[in-house]
């Protein structure tokens, strides 16, 4: 809203309107408001759902402090919302289709997550949302990720073409001189992903399906978007299963934001992408503006969530972080390096399917169920084994920020 006002007032030459033209400038506002809300209005919020008895259910699982949880105040993912979106319809391009599938992300997953919320806190119902419709919401989100990416003209990579690629001038986008003669450029829908630790730091979907002829191209869209929708599914549960102790989903989630806005930063820019030789996606740069509302709505949200936690997210808000993070991957075409990046969500996840299938393996096998862990999701494992909640917070989080920094040296690396 207010980028269509100032370049009105830019236009009229009127004084320090031209900052908002720059990313940087508009990015580092709304982090700085979405800080500001998740503070200090998110104290307000966090009394209202203390007034309003909104307190977290706890089973007792045995583990130490457990207990001490019960009535904490959750559905605080409603703060994080709120800190993502008013920034972002304040301060990004609403015209950017990159920002309005972001903004339909944030609110779609936090409409699911919140009446799982809804149900387990006012109907009484611990299992909460039945786990086929929060699977058939996802899904939908993901179906709508990848057929807007592959329908809308404005979801485009630019990469380097000779003229007899291009055809025509008028399908020509860009020009540039090398040593060689002129560089062309092109816009083209493409089913093309980074890969890590490649030479060519690219993988297409459509390389999978070549054998299908002249329907190579649908196809590997329609392998594009079965993609988006497991890495939607896939992403946005793991973070809900890692969202078991206090603090250690919001700073994973932190850690990644920062990350993919790097990521997003060097891809949505010429020089930067050209310098390390990975895919240019024009109109991507804007996706800066909305990470850096993400990261401080969720280091925002931490001042309130670390040890020991004064609200919890509920699935209203780790649906919705881990949704994010997935299409925000998909759309920069990085949804390759989420193993690498969000390793901690995966192996959460992982320590869940592995606990589930040992147990129902064995217990077919030898009448009785047995366990590889203590107790599943893995950070419950640690509980167990008797190290302080805060402890195994803080080393998860640093073996986040190593993931984090590999997964910004494999653009290099191959």
């Amino acid at each position: 809203m207010l980028y269509s006002l100032f370049k009105y007032l830019n236009e009229i030459d009127f004084p320090g309107a031209g900052m908002f033209e720059y990313i940087t400038f508009r990015s580092a506002m709304a982090m700085i408001l979405s800080l500001i809300i998740s503070t200090v209005y998110g104290k307000r919020i966090i009394r209202i759902l203390q007034k309003k008895q909104i307190g977290e259910v706890v089973r007792n699982l045995g583990l130490e402090g457990q207990m001490q949880k019960k009535g904490t105040p959750t559905m605080g993912g409603i703060i994080i919302i709120l800190s993502i979106i008013v920034p972002v319809l304040l301060f990004a391009r609403l015209d950017n289709i990159y920002i309005i599938l972001m903004i339909v992300t944030t609110l779609w997953l936090g409409m699911i997550g919140f009446i799982d919320d809804y149900i387990k806190v006012f109907r009484g119902d611990k299992e909460g949302l039945k786990g086929t419709f929060k699977i058939v919401g996802q899904v939908g989100l993901g179906l709508i990720v990848g057929l807007t990416l592959y329908l809308s003209p404005d979801a485009v990579i630019r990469e380097k073409a000779s003229i007899s690629e291009i055809g025509t001038k008028t399908e020509m986008v860009d020009e540039g001189f090398t040593k060689s003669g002129i560089q062309y450029m092109k816009d083209s829908k493409s089913t093309k992903t980074t890969i890590p630790f490649c030479k060519n730091n690219e993988f297409d979907y459509q390389s999978l399906v070549n054998f299908t002829g002249s329907y190579a191209t649908p196809f590997a869209w329609m392998l594009f978007i079965i993609m988006t929708i497991l890495i939607v599914t896939a992403v946005s549960n793991g973070a809900n299963l890692t969202d078991g102790l206090d603090g250690l989903a919001t700073g994973s989630s932190a850690i990644i934001g920062v990350t993919l806005g790097i990521l997003a930063y060097v891809s949505g820019h010429y020089v930067y992408a050209d310098y390390l030789n990975i895919m240019y996606i024009p109109h991507s740069g804007e996706l800066v503006v909305f990470i850096a509302a993400f990261i401080g709505a969720t280091i925002g949200f931490l001042w309130y969530n670390s040890y020991p936690a004064q609200v919890f997210m509920g699935d209203t808000g780790s649906l919705t972080l881990g949704g994010i993070i997935a299409v925000f991957a998909v759309i920069i075409h990085k949804e390759l390096l989420i193993p690498i990046l969000c390793g901690v969500f995966f192996v959460e996840s992982l320590s869940v399917i592995l606990q589930v299938s040992f147990f129902k393996y064995t217990k077919k096998k030898f009448g009785v169920g047995r366990r590889i862990f203590l107790m599943a999701p893995l950070h419950h494992h640690y509980q167990k084994k008797g190290y302080p909640e805060a402890k195994i917070v803080t080393r998860f989080w640093i073996i986040g920020i190593l993931l984090a920094v590999i997964t910004i040296v494999t653009l290099k690396i191959r």
